[in-house]
């Protein structure tokens, strides 16, 4: 929620979910040509994050579910991006810092409507 209102107060409007594209983005701006997908830390295992612990208990399904997610995950923006899509992945410790976040949007998709226009010219 917290990505969608800034993408909202940045003047940006998007579809939700898209179920026609791989992993069903969380957030899409068809305009822009880019999936957004917001990602908890410890089910995509974000590296280097605190909240990317492992329980102590049945390790094995645990680093076996984890690794699959992350194959995933690099499959379907892997599928994206040969489609011409640029991907962004906010995880979700990210969230926590309102003014980076919005920041970091707001260059992300920046620098997209320049390259969209470069690739026009």
């Amino acid at each position: 929620m917290i990505v969608r209102r800034m993408l909202h107060a940045l003047g940006y409007r998007f579809r939700l979910h898209r179920k026609d594209l791989p992993g069903k983005p969380d957030i899409v701006l068809q305009k822009h040509r880019t999936a957004i997908f917001v990602h908890g830390c410890f089910w995509h295992r974000h590296p280097g994050c605190k909240r990317a612990s492992t329980p102590a208990t049945n390790i094995e399904f645990w680093r076996n579910k984890f690794a699959a997610n992350v194959s995933r995950d690099a499959k379907q923006i892997e599928v994206l991006e040969s489609g011409r899509w640029r991907v962004l992945v906010v995880w979700e410790c990210e969230t926590k810092n309102p003014m980076a976040l919005s920041d970091s949007l707001s260059r992300f998709l920046k620098q997209g409507e320049c390259l969209g226009k470069k690739t026009l010219q």
